[in-house]
C-alpha cells in the first residue's frame, strides 16, 4: 500500500510540478505527517525530491527528473484518455485503479504529448446512460468483477418475472450495453446472458473454473446481439405520413425502426407518403405513434389502429367531462377531438 502511495506521489509531482504538503494530502487521502514522511523516504531512496516552506513553497522534484513511456504516438495517446469510462469504472470497483493508472500514463508522456492527452478530458466526456433513466441498483457488480476477474465459481439468485432461481455458474465477462450491465457466464457449458440488476444475491465459490480458451467477449456479444435484433417478435406497421411530420415520426420511432423503413408505392389523395415499419411490438408501436399526432394515420394492422384510437380517448376522457369531447373522422381517414 506504501509502496503504491509513493508511486502516486511521484507521479502527482512529475505531472504537475510544485504541490503544497497539504495539496498532496488531499490528493493522496492521508495525514500532512503522511505526506512528509513519504518525501523523506523518497529522498533516501535517491529520489531529487526537496521541500521548500514558507510562502509559495511546497514539494518538488529536480528540474528534468522524470521517466517515460516510449513508443506512445499522439494519437494513441490521446485515445488511451477518451477510452476510460470512469462510471462504469468505479461501479466495477476500479475507479481509483483507473485514475492510477491515467496519472501514471500522464506522468510518463513527453511534454508534447502530455498536453494533448490533457485536452482530452477538457473537451469529450462519456456519459453512458441514457436520459431520464434511474441509475440501477447493483450491489452485487463489484463482487461479480472479483469472480470474472479470479475465474471463480459462482452461484446467484436470479429473479425471472415473479420467480427467483438459484443458478450455479461460471462467469467469463461483463458488458456495459446502452448504461445497462450484463454478465456472461457459462450455464451447463453453455454461455448465457444474465441482466446484472435482477441479481439478489452471488455467493463467490472458492472452486475455480477453467475458462475456454477459445471464447471470444466482444465475439459472442456481437454475435449474441445480432441473434435477437434478428429473431425477436415484431410486428410490420403501414402507415401514411404528412410530408411535413416525417421529422416527428423520425424522432419518436427507435433508429432500428426507422431504418428498416420501406416505402408504399400506392397512390394517396392527399398526397401524404405510405411506408411501412418493423416495430418491436403492438404495445411500442402504439406508445411511440400516438404522440406524432394527427401527422400519422396507422392503416395496419388494425389491432395498432384500435389502441391508438383507445389511447386517444383515454385521454379525452381524463382532461375533460364526458360526452364533452368525441373523436370525429378527418378526410382521409384520419381523426381528430372536437368539442360538441
Amino acid at each position: 500500500m506504501r509502496a503504491s502511495r509513493l508511486v502516486n506521489l511521484l507521479l502527482l509531482l512529475q505531472t504537475r510540478g510544485q504541490l503544497t504538503g497539504a495539496e498532496l494530502a488531499e490528493q493522496l487521502e492521508v495525514s500532512l505527517r503522511t505526506v512528509y514522511r513519504d518525501v523523506d523516504a523518497l529522498a533516501e531512496a535517491g529520489v531529487p525530491i526537496y521541500a521548500e516552506r514558507g510562502p509559495g513553497g511546497g514539494v518538488r522534484l529536480v528540474d528534468g527528473y522524470r521517466t517515460r513511456l516510449t513508443g506512445l504516438n499522439a494519437d494513441e495517446a490521446e485515445a488511451l484518455f477518451l477510452s476510460g469510462l470512469p462510471g462504469p469504472a468505479a461501479e466495477l470497483g476500479l475507479g481509483t485503479v483507473v485514475a492510477a493508472a491515467r496519472l501514471k500514463v500522464l506522468a510518463a508522456l513527453p511534454p508534447e504529448l502530455r498536453s494533448r492527452a490533457s485536452r482530452i478530458n477538457e473537451r469529450f466526456h462519456l456519459d453512458a446512460p441514457g436520459w431520464f433513466q434511474p441509475a440501477e441498483e447493483l450491489p452485487y457488480l463489484g463482487r461479480l468483477a472479483t469472480a470474472v476477474w479470479e475465474s471463480r465459481r459462482i452461484t446467484i439468485r436470479y429473479r425471472r418475472g415473479e420467480r427467483v432461481e438459484s443458478r450455479p455458474l461460471d462467469p467469463l465477462g461483463l458488458v456495459l450495453k446502452g448504461g445497462t450491465w450484463y454478465l456472461v457466464a457459462l450455464s451447463k457449458g453453455s454461455p448465457r446472458t444474465f441482466r446484472v440488476s435482477r441479481i439478489e444475491d452471488v455467493r463467490v465459490e472458492e472452486a475455480l473454473f477453467e475458462r475456454p480458451r477459445a471464447f471470444d467477449l466482444a465475439g459472442f456479444w456481437a454475435a449474441s446481439t445480432a441473434a435477437y435484433e434478428r429473431d425477436r417478435p415484431g410486428v410490420d406497421v403501414t402507415l401514411r405520413v404528412d410530408p411535413e411530420r416525417l421529422g416527428a415520426l423520425e424522432a419518436a420511432v427507435s433508429a432500428t425502426a426507422m431504418a428498416s423503413a420501406t416505402l408504399v408505392e400506392e397512390p394517396d389523395p392527399a398526397g401524404w407518403t405510405r411506408i411501412r415499419l418493423r416495430m418491436e411490438s403492438i404495445e411500442w408501436a402504439i406508445g411511440d405513434l400516438l404522440p406524432v399526432g394527427g401527422g400519422v394515420e396507422v392503416l395496419e394492422p388494425a389491432e395498432v389502429r384500435r389502441g391508438i384510437v383507445a389511447a386517444a380517448r383515454a385521454v379525452i376522457d381524463q382532461y375533460g367531462p364526458r360526452g364533452e369531447a368525441t373523436l370525429t373522422s378527418r378526410p382521409g381517414g384520419s381523426r381528430s377531438a372536437t368539442r360538441s
